[in-house]
């Protein structure tokens, strides 16, 4: 008796091309760089920048190795969701995004690969997409690693147009059509001592803070658990713990806010929640089992973005 084909799929059939499509999320899934950003102070603002922040830039501070011939901008978003553009005038400059229309499994790389790309690129010029080489630069060493982000966040896109320059029709369109859609957002201007990125926005319904935090994910979860337990998990009236996400190997609470509040009048509570977690992460007594309970209810509501 012949052996059965039940179990082989059609070439061409729609078992076979969800296998194909399968084995190709697989092998991406693998390439894919973990934690892009680490070794770099600017890591948690990065993250940021590149995940929900919608409109902010930052002059970088260019490594001296790559003997940069002209200054590049980080954004959120350019025109397009291109990857870099070379804006043309007396001095030009380059800008690198950190949104992109096309994604490849190291950030860090492709945005070095970006910024590399704006020190020989002519003036006017754009690059749709970039695909960095394995074993190439990556951010780390194109840009200085000890830096933070010197940050303009920005309410609209008007700066996608140069100072004194009329934008034609279809530009303009495009400026206020995403102007339109822009959600109010702000950098928590927290002390000197605080950890991580902590961003404000207004969603309309409700305002929400996400941190982004540097520790592992393992050791801030048993914290967040540990502040959960004793009823320390909140900023303070009028917020509430919504859950946390993980993003580019980070992990992100993120708060609930009362909207009529602006985001300096959350810089205090904050401050505070930011002391009781650094004593939560200091502790290192096993966990109680209201403890237990509170870290597995969170894990529960997490959800992975990449």
């Amino acid at each position: 008796m012949g052996k059965s084909k039940r179990n082989s799929p059609k070439p061409g059939g729609n078992r076979a091309q969800r296998l194909a499509e399968r084995r190709v999320a697989l092998e991406q899934a693998a390439q894919t760089v973990k934690r892009p950003f680490e070794g770099l102070a600017a890591e948690c603002d990065l993250v940021a920048l590149r995940e929900f922040v919608p409109s902010a830039t930052a002059e970088l501070k260019l490594s001296p190795a790559i003997a940069a011939e002209r200054p590049v901008v980080l954004a959120t978003v350019l025109p397009g969701a291109v990857a870099a553009l070379v804006r043309a005038g007396d001095q030009p400059n380059g800008y690198v995004g950190t949104q992109v229309q096309f994604q490849g499994a190291d950030p860090a790389a492709d945005l070095a690969a970006a910024i590399l790309w704006t020190q020989s690129a002519e003036p006017g010029d754009s690059l749709a997409s970039v695909e960095s080489i394995a074993g190439g630069p990556r951010l780390v060493d194109v840009i200085d690693s000890s830096a933070q982000l010197d940050l303009t966040v920005h309410q609209d896109f008007d700066w996608w147009v140069p100072a004194g320059v009329e934008p034609d029709p279809q530009v303009a369109a495009t400026i206020e059509q995403a102007k339109q859609a822009i959600m109010p957002s702000a950098r928590l201007g927290l002390d000197v001592d605080a950890i991580g990125a902590a961003w404000w926005v207004d969603a309309g319904e409700k305002a929400h803070i996400r941190w982004v935090r540097p520790e592992s994910e393992d050791d801030l979860m048993l914290a967040l658990a540990r502040l959960h337990a004793s009823s320390g998990l909140h900023l303070g009236e009028g917020s509430r713990f919504a859950g946390s996400f993980r993003t580019h190997g980070l992990l992100v609470p993120v708060f609930d806010l009362d909207r009529e509040r602006h985001a300096e009048e959350w810089v205090k509570p904050a401050t505070e929640f930011g002391a009781r977690l650094a004593e939560a992460l200091v502790t290192d007594a096993p966990l109680t089992a209201d403890e237990r309970r509170s870290r597995d209810g969170l894990r529960s509501r997490q959800v992975t973005l990449r």
